[in-house]
């Protein structure tokens, strides 16, 4: 069993816990609920830098990345950087992460926040849009085409952007359709860990136009990002470079300067 069949498990007994602590109707009801979302999609195309940052405590395979910065202070130095929105991981099991995150997030920046999750359950999407978010993650990994289909109709009902994020030819090839506004090649492999960016250079004469194309993971140097461009990718998702820093938003900052030099 990889580390993605074990999240997988443990998400199921949260989402069904946390569906019977707070109704549907709740989150519905939530101020939030109304508000107009930002496209991500939209600012990527326009974008000179791409970069989403990240904000993540920790991770499976690098146990802890930075537990003492408050998330306000990340998000707003992320915007001080310019950076074209933020990914807030809120699965606490493994990534210390959390709604709260989202929220507080979302009280102190005007970017397109996406809600880093493995979404098993419309019912993580409602939440999604009722804690701030403009942007939902889903995983080809661990879903079927119909489950892809669903969540990612529900997610435009919503008003949300959708990014699939795939690691293989094979995950790609199941996920493609109209309801998606982005597809992510995640570089890293799931069950060595071992990450490389030949994988979004393979996938991306796969990806069809019509979709903006990220890549996600092991993007740690301006260089990467230059590598990357000529092959169509437009967004570069950016986590443990940025917080494993003092200052996360002064690393954007740096970054996205040498990056436009």
């Amino acid at each position: 069993m990889n580390i993605l069949d074990k999240i997988v498990i443990d998400k199921r007994k949260e989402v069904d816990l946390r569906k019977s602590l707070i109704p549907i109707q709740q989150l519905e009801a939530s101020i939030l609920f109304e508000r107009e979302t930002i496209s991500l999609a939209q600012k990527l195309k326009t974008s000179p830098s791409g970069i989403i940052a990240e904000h993540k405590r920790r991770s499976p395979s690098k146990s802890v990345i930075n537990q003492s910065l408050n998330v306000q202070d990340v998000a707003k130095g992320y915007e001080g950087a310019g950076v074209c929105g933020m990914s807030v991981l809120t699965d606490s099991k493994y990534f210390g992460g959390s709604l709260d995150d989202l929220i507080l997030a979302r009280a102190s920046s005007k970017l397109p926040l996406l809600r880093k999750e493995f979404i098993i359950d419309e019912y993580q999407i409602i939440e999604a849009k009722a804690y701030g978010a403009d942007v939902i993650l889903l995983i080809a990994a661990i879903l079927t085409r119909g489950e892809i289909k669903k969540f990612s109709e529900v997610a435009k009902s919503l008003n949300l952007d959708v990014l699939l994020e795939v690691h293989n030819e094979e995950e790609l090839n199941k996920s493609i359709m109209p309801s998606l506004d982005m597809l992510g090649v995640n570089n890293r492999n799931l069950k060595t860990f071992e990450v490389s960016l030949e994988t979004s250079k393979m996938l991306s004469e796969k990806i069809p136009n019509d979709f903006v194309k990220v890549s996600e993971s092991g993007i740690s140097s301006v260089e990467a990002i230059k590598e990357l461009q000529p092959y169509g990718y437009k967004g570069f998702l950016i986590g443990e470079n940025f917080m494993k820093t003092d200052n996360p938003g002064q690393s954007a900052t740096d970054f996205i300067k040498a990056l436009k030099s």
